[in-house]
């Protein structure tokens, strides 16, 4: 998988025509690595906005209408109300960060055999492999892992959320923090998600049945609710005049940045892979961050025809110390916590701006607004 926009844009031409009824029929099956299955594999790009949420849903509308091509737009929006529902919970990834940072140098039982794949769990192991290989998994197959490690291997769902993270190329703070809460039945109060050997069996064609191999009848993980959500902060108004803009590996579309009355000088980027975990990140997604960065770089060059290039983490303190910085908001994560510290100016896109703050519930009440949002950013009518 190139980490780049033009490849983006040629996947996203290409699984156009399956958005609409054949998505919604095909994508819980998972046929195995290499095998055609009615899944995107846009994730990673969207998760570095080297293509936008909006570009995307647009496609699905345009190629098959709303109403048909339902099921794919809310798995588009699943990203943004993630984010949304973190932004308003942030002591949730600062908790995760603490349980993750503490286990993984004093790991349970039985942690090195799950992440090696030497659980004897036939399916399990598979999806070691084939995530350490490809930085992917199906969505069914990640669901079915969860269960499996939470309550078939009595793993602690962070160390699981942990491992993830570093070798998704997909991986986002509030996607993968929270669909494993989801799955252990933290997210909505006593609803999880469990793996049954029947349902793996029809979803992977019979090439795994994990007949009296697992737990299907756990209960739910308890743990204290989050705090009440609170109001998602305001930014401060941006300034006016010459700026820097900083490029991240959150958000890696500069051209399509709320700009207006700003003076992009010159473009500097950042990437921070090995900040996601206490272990760091595997080659694999190392080398695709640090190239969709030199994708973005090299676009906003072109783009506002000035110099772009790479810088460290330690030279920011010196450079924000003459310029004044403009950045792309990053979501609650290891991004904005590296950030955090740096006197930036950080600048919110409209999309986030209308979707984050619906998602303080849960997600069918998000959906709900769905409709509207489309009507508003794709510019459509929509039943």
């Amino acid at each position: 998988m190139q980490p780049s926009r033009a490849a983006a844009l040629e996947r996203l031409a290409a699984f156009t025509p399956l958005m609409g009824r054949a998505y919604a029929e095909g994508r819980n099956f998972d046929p195995g690595p290499g095998k055609p299955a009615h899944v995107s594999m846009l994730s990673p790009y969207i998760r570095h906005r080297l293509i936008t949420e909006q570009e995307v849903v647009a496609a699905a509308i345009a190629a098959h209408g709303a109403v048909v091509a339902d099921k794919f737009i809310q798995e588009v929006f699943w990203r943004s109300y993630w984010k949304g529902w973190l932004a308003q919970r942030p002591a949730v990834w600062a908790e995760y960060r603490t349980h993750v940072a503490a286990g993984v140098h004093t790991p349970p039982e039985g942690y090195a055999a799950a992440i090696a794949g030497r659980t004897g769990i036939a399916c399990f192991d598979a999806w070691v492999a084939e995530l350490i290989e490809t930085g992917n998994l199906h969505n069914h197959a990640r669901m079915w892992f969860a269960s499996i490690w939470i309550f078939t291997l009595r793993l602690p769902w962070f160390l699981g959320a942990d491992f993830f993270l570093r070798y998704l190329l997909d991986g986002d703070a509030a996607s993968n923090t929270l669909s494993w809460r989801w799955v252990a039945g933290l997210h909505t109060k006593g609803k999880h998600y469990v793996a049954r050997a029947e349902n793996i069996a029809r979803h992977t064609g019979g090439r795994f049945a994990p007949h009296g191999a697992l737990n299907e009848a756990p209960t739910p993980l308890q743990e204290p609710d989050p705090r009440t959500p609170r109001p998602i902060p305001a930014l401060p108004a941006l300034p006016r005049g010459p700026v820097v803009l900083l490029l991240h590996e959150d958000d890696l579309h500069p051209e399509s940045l709320p700009l207006a009355g700003l003076e992009v000088q010159s473009v500097l980027g950042i990437s921070c892979p090995d900040a996601r975990s206490p272990l760091g990140a595997s080659p694999l997604v190392q080398r695709f961050v640090e190239g969709a960065l030199e994708d973005g770089l090299s676009r906003a060059s072109r783009h506002f025809g000035v110099p772009a290039e790479r810088v460290a983490l330690d030279d920011l303190p010196d450079l924000v110390a003459h310029d004044t910085m403009v950045m792309p908001e990053a979501p609650i994560g290891w991004v904005a916590d590296s950030l955090q510290p740096y006197r930036l100016c950080p600048l919110r896109r409209p999309w986030d701006e209308a979707c984050w703050p619906l998602a303080g519930r849960g997600f069918f009440p998000f959906a709900q607004h769905i409709p509207r949002l489309c009507a508003e950013f794709i510019r459509v009518r929509l039943p």
